[in-house]
């Protein structure tokens, strides 16, 4: 696999390799042969412990053989593709954009819902695209333990064993009001889907992992709120959201106080995504307004964030990351071109 950029010269801003940006290249800190020249860092070409080498046009490649060589020396099984790719919540939405974009890649996927005509219905489109070969479902609700156990057995089966588990399974209940006029049943299916379901998925995903030889790479999906700001007429899903970053801290904690090296949990973020459950919140002047300056439809989301996610197993890496699609600059950009410009007005729903 050759990585996305040219490096040429030791002057390359050390930007390349800050956390904002290690999503997209490897860390190359963590190898032992390094050389570092005014803060901005580069591999010694010569090491044979380095997986990356120079290329006759100046782009660093990744060598798979070393890559195979350092899981081996960490006493588990090289992470090849084609990937074992499993994702919650996956027959609509960014989900299912997702499972598209890993087929599309050569991937295999196990995709899941409560609705077993939405398996049926998702199932039949993928195979219909990619054949009968690369694409399962099973009916799943993540708020019931047993269900997600019978999840991982209906993995095992079909696929043995499952290297990216993505958990995206969500819910807001697709109600937009304060929280006092919420419902019981409203705040209990936001609640349970949200932050039950998802320590659910990643105990289950986790005590799957630790016992397969290539281990495994958990991915959860933040939302609005997973920043600490406000989300005013959903507080339930913010505060959800919220706390979906803390637990995959909490479980980074625990695997490594447990000195479990072949199993990373990591935090992705697809930003605004243009959702039945976003959709269905356009209803004011301010979300509309947002909406059209930032989100982008599934497809274009999905389309970015999976070979981001492919890259880190592909360069052997077992460190944490949160993959972002629609970063702060981003937005921000987003914003000014929307009032300096008119950029995107009425893109997806008509503003007052």
């Amino acid at each position: 696999m050759a990585i996305t950029t040219s490096i040429s010269s030791p002057s390359l801003s050390p930007l390349l390799f800050s956390k904002t940006h290690h999503t997209y290249f490897p860390r190359l800190d963590s190898h032992p042969n390094f050389c570092k020249f005014d803060r901005c860092c580069l591999p010694t070409v010569s090491s044979r412990q380095n997986p990356l080498c120079l290329s006759s046009s100046g782009t660093w490649v990744l060598n798979a053989s070393l890559v195979r060589a350092e899981a081996s020396g960490n006493g588990r099984e090289p992470m090849v593709p084609p990937y074992n790719v499993l994702i919650t919540g996956s027959t609509k939405g960014i989900g299912y954009a997702l499972a598209k974009e890993f087929l599309k890649a050569g991937d295999n996927v196990i995709i899941c819902s409560r609705s077993a005509e939405r398996v049926k219905s998702a199932v039949q489109s993928l195979r219909e695209d990619f054949g009968e070969q690369h694409v399962w479902g099973t009916i799943c609700d993540v708020r019931e333990g047993q269900d997600v156990k019978d999840l991982v057995s209906f993995a095992q089966k079909e696929l043995k064993y499952i290297d990216i588990w993505i958990n995206n399974a969500g819910s807001n209940a697709y109600s937009y009001k304060p929280l006092s006029e919420a419902s019981d049943e409203d705040l209990i299916e936001v609640v349970t889907t949200n932050a039950l379901g998802l320590m659910l998925c990643c105990r289950e995903a986790i005590k799957m992992m630790l016992n397969q030889p290539r281990g495994g790479h958990i991915f959860n999906i933040d939302g609005a709120g997973s920043d600490g700001r406000p989300t005013p007429r959903f507080a339930a899903y913010g505060a959800t959201k919220r706390s979906v970053v803390h637990l995959t801290k909490s479980l980074q904690a625990e695997l490594q106080m447990q000195d479990v090296k072949n199993v990373t949990m990591h935090n992705l973020s697809p930003g605004m995504v243009t959702t039945d459950l976003l959709m269905s919140g356009a209803t004011t002047k301010q979300a509309k307004f947002f909406i059209n300056a930032l989100a982008e439809p599934p497809e274009v989301v999905a389309e970015y964030l999976v070979p981001n996610i492919r890259s880190i197993p592909a360069n052997g890496s077992m460190k944490p990351t949160y993959i972002r699609f629609l970063t702060g600059i981003k937005a921000y950009s987003q914003i000014f071109s929307r009032f300096a410009f008119g950029a995107r007005r009425n893109r997806y729903v008509l503003e007052d």
